[in-house]
């Protein structure tokens, strides 16, 4: 089981010295760092930096096949990277852990490995129309390949899951149902273990992009009872090119294999292959080991400082900066109605503006936002839009950065004469 999260308010003088990358210096000429493009890629704690440093620097070496002590102490490391993990997302058992590079990779893996075996010629794939591009486009593969067919829930006039039209196509018979738990450019959390709980009645299998809640919210896979979860390291103060994959061990061990190569076997001949058990059949070649360790860094510091509190914290600062927002006239925000049921991130458009252009001026107040259309464009159309600029907030982040963020919007409005 997870462990028991903190709710205290963050420390957050102490939280940011954790990253030297904020701490640091600017460039000549450059106002102290804003960074509010979490939601693309977070930044990392010396915790994460020492971890990765330290495995290189004191225990490199190949895993699982080298019976020197060298080789011992790595897959030591690795395989209680995987324990970490598993205890971070509720799971359990720690084979139901794969470690893969992010949450494309997981989510692809999926697909083909559990949809090559069990979709067929007009079986549904429900996704919906906030779905990021990671858990629509290997649907759309693996639709190609196998006849499969795919419609979208869609989204109420308050920007949330809509449910009445989920249990209208619930009635198809859907085989996956694949949806965020937290949507990447507008911050609406869906209810997972309801969206679970009703596809589970038709025999659905429920893939959950986490990429957006596992650095956020608490998660507990066995409570939401989904069946496969992914996530991205990158997101959530770990290292880049790091991720896992969850799945139920049941199905993992009916899955083939989605990648062939050293370490994924059982036994090999010239003509056939056997391939090994769960997790190893899902991790061809020579893993990423120090970014696994570096993951499980970034796992157990955000466990110490509690995702509850990381969410409250964010949720303050996001609703700090709707009231802010709401003040500045010609510009719009994308974000659900519900304020409770949104985390730390929202976009916007100033009224004639390209959000590139937004960006741009933002970045010469040192304010780093995100601007296009965040791998969204289905959300895009239903929002009417091309791109957005997205601001989000990560436990790092202060009021301070958001009065920043609404002085340089203003200061955008003023050279781009907008009223």
């Amino acid at each position: 089981m997870a462990m028991q999260l903190a709710t205290t308010p963050l420390d957050l003088d102490r939280i940011r010295a954790d990253f030297p990358i904020l701490t640091g210096p600017s460039p000549e000429g450059r106002k102290p760092l804003v960074f509010l493009d979490s939601a693309s890629s977070s930044q990392k704690p010396q915790a994460v930096i020492d971890a990765i440093d330290s495995f290189y620097r004191e225990s490199n070496s190949n895993i699982h096949r080298g019976v020197y002590h060298l080789s011992e102490v790595a897959t030591g490391l690795y395989e209680s990277a995987r324990e970490t993990l598993a205890n971070f997302i509720g799971a359990a058992d720690s084979r139901e852990v794969i470690f893969v590079r992010n949450t494309t990779e997981a989510i692809n893996l999926i697909a083909h490995a559990w949809g090559r075996a069990n979709l067929k010629k007009g079986d549904l794939i429900l996704v919906t129309e906030m779905e990021h591009h990671s858990n629509l486009v290997p649907w759309h593969l693996i639709a190609e390949l196998t006849g499969a067919r795919i419609e979208a829930v869609r989204l109420t006039d308050g920007l949330e899951f809509d449910m009445q039209h989920y249990y209208s196509l619930l009635a198809q018979q859907p085989k996956v149902v694949a949806v965020a738990h937290v949507q990447n450019s507008i911050g609406t959390i869906n209810d997972i273990k309801k969206i679970a709980e009703h596809a589970h009645t038709v025999g659905a299998i429920v893939v959950v992009d986490a990429a957006q809640s596992a650095p956020h919210l608490p998660i507990n896979v066995q409570d939401l009872d989904v069946d496969f979860l992914a996530l991205s390291g990158h997101k959530m103060v770990g290292p880049l090119g790091s991720g896992v994959l969850y799945g139920k061990l049941p199905l993992l061990q009916a899955m083939p294999p989605y990648m062939g190569g050293g370490g994924m076997i059982r036994k090999v001949k010239v003509d056939q292959s056997t391939y090994a058990d769960v997790p190893a059949r899902f991790e061809a070649g020579t893993p990423a080991v120090a970014d696994a360790v570096g993951l499980a860094a970034a796992a157990q510091y955000l466990s110490e400082i509690g995702l509850d509190a990381i969410h409250a914290h964010e949720l303050e600062l996001v609703h700090y900066a709707m009231d802010r927002f709401a003040e500045i006239k010609g510009v719009k925000v994308f974000a659900p109605a519900n304020r409770e049921n949104q985390s730390g991130v929202f976009s916007f458009e100033i009224d004639g503006v390209h959000p590139h252009d937004v960006a741009a001026l933002l970045d010469e107040e040192n304010v780093a936002v995100r601007a296009g259309h965040h791998c969204n464009q289905p959300l895009m159309d239903r929002l009417g839009v091309v791109a957005t600029t997205r601001a989000s907030f990560y436990l790092y982040n202060t009021r301070d950065d958001v009065d920043r963020l609404v002085d340089a919007v203003i200061r955008a409005k003023s050279v781009f004469g907008v009223e």
